[in-house]
């Protein structure tokens, strides 16, 4: 229905901290995304490729991964790219997992309740903080802080979209 949420309400705190943890979860996140084959935007390998195509790791920014590292198309070939996410998604997670539990922890700290992120209501701040949260339920042994974690879940079930803890790797 129209006016189920409010508008943005321009937290820079929140801003802040999602643009603190943006290489930390590319890291974490987009490696286990294409690893999983289980969200059907990936179960065919043309969808996994399209989304590593399109999604750089760091520390490289979109110029250097973009393209396929021909002449025509400088940028970083497609078999790199797949070695790439090969690489971060054998790699231990451990203190990556570690210092985003640490990070959660301070974001517990700045939502406003286990409603919704920002004080008067469900906002557009909760429909932009938790789509980005949800994509961490795909981490295993992500440890959320209580606050946190029932807000992920109240959201969930509110808008009946449902979180990756069943597929996390």
């Amino acid at each position: 229905p129209t006016g189920a949420s409010l508008p943005a309400t321009g937290r820079s705190d929140i801003k802040a901290w999602q643009k603190s943890v943006q290489g930390l979860l590319r890291n974490l996140q987009r490696p286990r995304y294409v690893a999983t084959g289980l969200l059907p935007e990936f179960q065919q390998r043309d969808g996994r490729q399209a989304f590593i195509k399109n999604h750089q790791l760091p520390p490289y920014e979109k110029p250097e991964w973009k393209g396929d590292g021909s002449e025509e198309n400088p940028g970083m070939p497609m078999d790199q790219k797949l070695m790439l996410y090969a690489e971060a998604m054998a790699k231990d997670p451990a203190p990556l997992i570690e210092e985003l539990n640490a990070r959660l922890v301070e974001l517990d700290d700045i939502v406003y309740s286990s409603h919704y992120c920002s004080e008067g209501g469900l906002s557009m701040d909760d429909i932009d903080l938790w789509s980005r949260l949800r994509s961490i339920t795909i981490i295993k042994g992500v440890e959320w802080p209580d606050k946190l974690r029932s807000y992920m879940d109240e959201l969930s079930a509110l808008g009946d979209v449902p979180l990756y803890d069943e597929m996390a790797l």
